[in-house]
């Protein structure tokens, strides 16, 4: 059973629309790779479920349609070539560059995937109600906003998997760029939010509490240090381990960064008691509740 520090310091992270976009982004990365074949990961299956609905297409197009950048896009496109799933072709639309398009196998791979996705989708949606769907897709429909192109055909907008990568993408993007002045990322925030509510820890602790691995704890915890807002103090009840203990400096970072999150994430859901807020909390809390693929 949790102690109430623990507890207090889920509720604390639970609380969070970025901290739950970030989960909801690892849940599905996670259900993709256990239900989906190969190597595919999040960006190739929304390529291929891209160039399903139109093709050829240009990697810069793709690019735009999965919200990706360039060198991404690239990388994926290396990837389904050598798996045999894409060619590249001449672009009709400008002979000077290269367009993509499914070959045959990989034709033959999506109509035998069309099973598949449809069971990712539905293990994603498994603690959702339609009504729920329906008010979630929404949610993260409007927190991408404008950044969605209008060409992004159905197979991605109606993606509850597809659509948590974009929201995600652009909550961390901005919030990134807020937090430049601080020298913290959005993972930092967390951290340190969670250890004010949990109190001194050990890293074994505060990578269970953020579900992450002790090595993602070891970098967070070691920039933290470096800027000061956490000590490493030896733990008196076991000497080979340590405790984590914010510092003083860590409450004005904590405040600061909490009005930046609020700027970049709240405001867009109607304000910190909104509406739009209470709900995609709600909703992401559900959506993380569903069962890990199999």
């Amino acid at each position: 059973m949790e102690d109430p520090a623990t507890r207090a310091a889920l509720a604390e992270l639970h609380d969070l629309p970025g901290h739950l976009l970030w989960r909801a982004r690892a849940r599905v990365a996670s259900t993709v790779a256990a239900l989906l074949p190969g190597t595919t990961d999040l960006h190739a299956y929304a390529a291929l479920l891209a160039l399903a609905d139109e093709e050829p297409q240009s990697q810069q197009s793709l690019a735009r349609l999965c919200g990706v950048s360039g060198t991404t896009m690239t990388a994926v496109a290396e990837t389904l070539q050598a798996e045999g799933l894409v060619e590249r072709i001449r672009n009709p639309a400008d002979r000077r560059s290269y367009a993509l398009t499914r070959t045959p196998t990989g034709r033959d791979a999506v109509r035998r995937w069309a099973p598949g996705v449809r069971e990712l989708e539905d293990h994603l949606a498994s603690s959702l109600t339609p009504d729920d769907v329906t008010r979630l897709r929404g949610l993260l429909l409007g927190l991408i906003g404008d950044e969605l192109d209008e060409r992004t055909p159905a197979a991605l907008t109606d993606s509850l998997g597809f659509l948590v990568l974009r929201a995600h993408q652009r909550v961390h993007r901005d919030f990134l760029a807020a937090l430049a002045p601080l020298d913290i990322e959005p993972r930092h925030v967390g951290t340190l939010r969670g250890l004010r509510a949990l109190g001194p820890a050990t890293q074994g602790q505060l990578a269970r509490l953020l579900d992450v691995s002790p090595a993602t704890v070891v970098q967070i915890v070691d920039h933290l240090e470096r800027r000061g807002l956490v000590a490493r103090e030896r733990d008196p009840e076991d000497r080979r381990a340590y405790r984590l203990r914010l510092q003083p400096a860590a409450d004005a970072v904590v405040a600061e960064a909490t009005a930046l999150s609020r700027a970049v994430v709240d405001d867009p859901l109607g304000g910190p008691g909104g509406r739009d807020r209470r709900d995609l909390v709600r909703l992401l809390r559900a959506f993380l509740a569903g069962a890990p693929a199999s």
